[in-house]
């Protein structure tokens, strides 16, 4: 796909290319932490018997911590407390506890969320500095946390919690050998290859069929415009310059379109 136009410089330094409204960007990531209680404690089905509330703990101290380790990478290596990084970490960190909440003892829960939060944003870093652009570090927070979550329950599963629930190992940490390590590095393996051939299948039809990108001038006049006809962000569509005639006169329809326009 290459990057967006406008995210890298001639010497392939980045530019940042910001949300529109953090607000709504922190409210979003609420309503995520809210409802992923739902998804990992209410995989339980039952809230009787103390489980169901083990599993919302290991949640909700999995997320504080790769909150608050995500605000304070960002922090120490830009000396700003970066907000999207610190939302980037709680997601990350709710990711990553997924695949261990009903394995681990509260302890390893903070451990799983912290190492995410700080996974996340330095590989997010890194990816960016090697001219990927991913707009909201998609991968990072899902695909590097997840692979990490997905192993720390190799590491943390609880002897305990393991006879509770019947399934798997110990983990490495509580002597369980790399049995369960193993089980799970593998279902990363076999997960990374599947996914692999079947986006590559996938992607390729669509690329064949219809393309995977916009025109240069669609993207620079928007897609609010370009597919919908109508703008998004009218404070950002009174400065645009459109490049070609084509693009005007889609932005002369866009704001004539709408009556609010003045």
């Amino acid at each position: 796909l290459k990057p967006r136009i406008g995210k890298y410089n001639k010497d392939g330094s980045p530019n940042v290319i910001p949300g529109h409204n953090q607000v709504y960007t922190v409210l979003g990531v609420i309503i995520l932490w809210v409802g992923w209680f739902g998804f990992n404690a209410g995989s339980t089905l039952a809230a009787v018997g103390g489980f169901f509330g083990h599993v919302a703990m290991t949640t909700q101290l999995a997320t504080a911590a790769g909150a608050v380790i995500a605000m304070l990478a960002s922090w120490m290596y830009t000396g700003k407390a970066d907000i999207p990084s610190m939302l980037n970490g709680v997601l990350a960190a709710l990711v990553a506890i997924t695949a261990s909440c009903a394995f681990v003892e509260p302890w390893a829960a903070v451990v799983v969320g912290a190492v995410a939060g700080v996974l996340t944003y330095f590989t997010s870093v890194y990816f960016e500095r090697k001219g990927i652009d991913d707009p909201i570090c998609a991968f990072s927070v899902h695909g590097i946390a997840g692979i990490w979550g997905t192993i720390s329950t190799g590491f943390f599963a609880s002897p305990r919690l393991v006879e509770i629930t019947g399934v798997g190992q110990a983990g490495l940490v509580y002597g369980g050998g790399l049995h369960q390590l193993g089980v799970q590095a593998m279902g990363v393996a076999v997960s990374f290859l599947f996914v692999l051939a079947a986006s590559f299948l996938v992607l390729g039809l669509m690329k064949a069929a219809f393309g995977l990108r916009v025109s240069a001038e669609e993207e620079t006049v928007g897609l609010d415009v370009s597919e919908h006809g109508l703008y998004g962000y009218p404070e950002q569509m009174k400065t645009v310059a459109p490049e070609s005639p084509t693009a005007a006169r889609r932005m002369d329809y866009a704001l004539s379109a709408n009556p609010q326009n003045g």
